[in-house]
Formats: structure tokens, sequence, C-alpha cells
């Protein structure tokens, strides 16, 4: 049986593990929000693939992730018919992708998994590759599986529809894509800045990339180039010899 002295010294350390979880727990609820940001893209388009590959994965490389939310809508200028049929911007290739990344989202929702299977595809892009999409499965390591079940099913046309409904319903309406919004703002062309708006619109100690970069919000007047229609663009495929 515990002594007086014994049982005391228990109820302080009882106390202490309480006050600790305590703190812990203020910490956590007075913990600096991150920023959402959000895009809004078509998987065809050049300047949405070229967003992705050469400007937004830099997030999971200079710390900036830390500070986001990060969320992708792969649906873009595409149009939903009375009969449900959804027609795309650079045809029936770009719904395709944009329903395989969506179910890639689906499939893998921790987005550093999901983020770098659509970077994979939308580096073929690019590269106008794109029709080796499913290459990515093997230089990544994924089960191509749920990915594939998906697109071919009505539940891939029920994921695109939600993006639809998504993208729909922006205020103000999305114009072009890429579209990014970041805390409720979107960037029009000046989208490449998307880091300054970032910087800017975090409340806890920036991350290091941000030295600098707050200073060029409204000041670089960047007009990045969209695509309210970009048929004219070439998209064919590069055929590898």
């Amino acid at each position: 049986m515990a002594g007086p002295r014994n049982g005391a010294l228990v109820l302080a350390a009882v106390a202490l593990l309480l006050l600790a979880s305590s703190a812990a727990a203020g910490a956590v609820e007075g913990s600096t929000a991150k920023v959402d940001v959000a895009l809004y893209y078509e998987s065809l388009c050049p300047y949405s693939a070229r967003f992705v590959v050469n400007h937004l994965a830099k997030v999971f490389a200079d710390g900036l992730l830390d500070a986001i939310d990060l969320t992708l809508f792969p649906y873009g200028n595409a149009r939903v018919g009375p009969d449900g049929k959804i027609s795309c911007q650079h045809g029936e290739y770009e719904c395709l992708l944009n329903t395989v990344e969506a179910c890639a989202i689906d499939a893998w929702p921790e987005l550093n998994k999901h983020f770098q299977f659509i970077y994979c595809v939308e580096d073929l892009v690019v590269k106008r590759q794109y029709r080796d999409w499913e290459s990515c499965f093997a230089k990544l390591g994924l089960d191509s599986k749920p990915v594939t079940e998906c697109y071919k099913s009505e539940q891939g046309h029920q994921l695109e529809l939600k993006y639809a409904n998504q993208t729909d319903a922006l205020v103000p309406p999305h114009r072009y894509v890429p579209w990014v919004v970041v805390d409720g703002q979107p960037l029009l062309e000046d989208y490449e800045n998307f880091q300054a708006y970032i910087c800017k619109a975090y409340k806890g100690t920036p991350p290091k990339v941000c030295e600098g970069l707050s200073t060029l919000q409204q000041t670089v007047g960047a007009r990045n180039r969209v695509s309210y229609n970009s048929a004219k663009i070439n998209l064919e495929p590069v055929v590898s010899q």
C-alpha cells in the first residue's frame, strides 16, 4: 500500500501531466491557421501544366507547404450538357485526364501522394507526351487499380460533376485557367506570384522563402498567359522515335 508521501508524489505527477496536456491543447487551438490555396485547372491546358510543373511544385521543396492547405480542382473550362455529359475545351482526351486526376485525388487523399502523380502527368503534358500518362504508375511505384477502376466507371464521372459544381460556384466566377485562389482572393493573371500572396496572408512565422517575396505583390504587374480558348495551340503528342 502506498504511503502518504508516495500518494502525494503520484498526484503531483498526474497534475503535471494534466497541465502539460492542457498547455499542448491550448497551443494547438491557438496555432496559426494555414492559408487556403486552390488551383482550378484543366489537364491539357499548357499554361496550367506549366504552372503545376514549374511553379506550384516548388512549395514541396521551399518550406512553403507547411503554411498552406492546397486543393486541386481538375475541371477548368469544361461544360456539363443537359444530359450530364461533360465536354472539355481540349477534347475527349482532356476529359479523360481530368477524370484520371480526379480519381487520383480520390484514391490517394494525401496531398503528397496525389500531387506527385498529377505532377508526373502534367510534366508529360508539357513535353507533349501525355498519351504515356499510364507510365506514371510504374515511375512512382503506385498501384494503378484504384485509379483505373474509378475513371472507367460512373465514379469518375461523378467526381468530375462534383468538380464542375465547385468550379461553377466560384465567386467571382473563373474566367480562364489556371485560376489560382489564395486566402479567398483570385490572383487573376498574376498567378505565378502566388508565393508572395501566401506569404502576405500567413499570420505565423513566415518560411525563409518569404524573405523579399511580400514586396512583389501588386508591384510586378505580371500578365501571365491564360487559357480562355486555346484550341489553336498545338497539343498534338510527340511521337517517340
